[in-house]
């Protein structure tokens, strides 16, 4: 019996029950200076699923996981990762940043980078011993970067830079991975390399969410939807909720030509 059915059999009252997800967002309002970016937001992620954030520029797409995660602080709500608040579950959450908001010239090689996802594991003084290595190379293989280990990362391709920045994320051996436009400014290359290594993350079980900007892969990379601008306009599986009316809703109209049409239902 569910917590919300003993509640109910108790006579007690009925709470809404969270467990089963590894994202609930409850009530997130965000605001910079006066005006909110993202105000009242409800958010229910599915577990083993590959869930897509869409919207407009602006919508507050970003902000959301960021509030999601204490990068920016709330005015009000909470996030909870399996009904309890995520802030005490980070370990079990792995998150890929803009791409465009990393400082690049730091002097790292790409291993480096890498091994930063092990610093639960490491420690501030613990040493990196040889299977820290090698799972970190393994990590590698699984984005095709293997062969650019001892690299400086500002050298790197902007496609392979991402690779790198997902290897982090797989080293952190996570039940939940964030990303912030994974695809944003990559090569058709990486972006299908990506998607493999996100699909195959899903098939393992684990649970992915990311900020997406390009209508026309949704239905094709995705199982559900988060349609944002501001305000929640929709969430649920992509075949029921991407639909042209849900996205000129979302967009107010703004969707620019040859973007209507694609969607899952029409």
């Amino acid at each position: 019996m569910s917590a919300i059915e003993l509640a109910a059999e108790n006579g007690q009252p009925v709470t809404e029950d969270l467990s089963q997800s590894p994202l609930a967002i409850r009530g997130m309002t965000v605001s910079y200076g006066e005006q909110p970016v993202i105000f009242s937001i409800d958010m229910t992620v599915r577990p083993g699923e590959m869930t897509a954030i869409v919207g407009p520029n602006g919508a507050g797409k970003s902000t959301l996981l960021k509030a999601a995660l204490g990068i920016v602080k709330p005015l009000s709500g909470r996030a909870l990762m399996h009904g309890k608040p995520i802030a005490a579950q980070m370990d079990r959450v792995a998150y890929v940043p803009q791409r465009a908001s990393v400082d690049w010239d730091f002097p790292t090689q790409v291993l480096d980078v890498v091994l930063m996802g092990l610093y639960r594991e490491l420690g501030l003084l613990r040493r990196v011993r040889a299977r820290h290595i090698a799972h970190a190379m393994d990590c590698l293989r699984r984005v095709g970067m293997e062969d650019f280990a001892e690299r400086q990362i500002g050298q790197l391709s902007g496609g392979q830079q991402q690779r790198v920045f997902l290897a982090r994320a797989l080293a952190q051996k996570a039940d939940l991975y964030l990303l912030d436009e994974p695809f944003a400014g990559v090569d058709a290359a990486t972006e299908r390399a990506i998607i493999d290594v996100l699909k195959a993350l899903r098939d393992e079980g684990k649970t992915v969410v990311a900020v997406h900007h390009d209508l026309s892969t949704v239905p094709a990379y995705f199982d559900n939807v988060f349609l944002i601008n501001r305000r929640r306009m929709g969430e649920g599986p992509v075949a029921e909720v991407f639909t042209d009316a849900a996205l000129q809703a979302t967009y107010g109209g703004r969707l620019a030509a040859g973007q209507a049409g694609l969607t899952a239902a029409g």
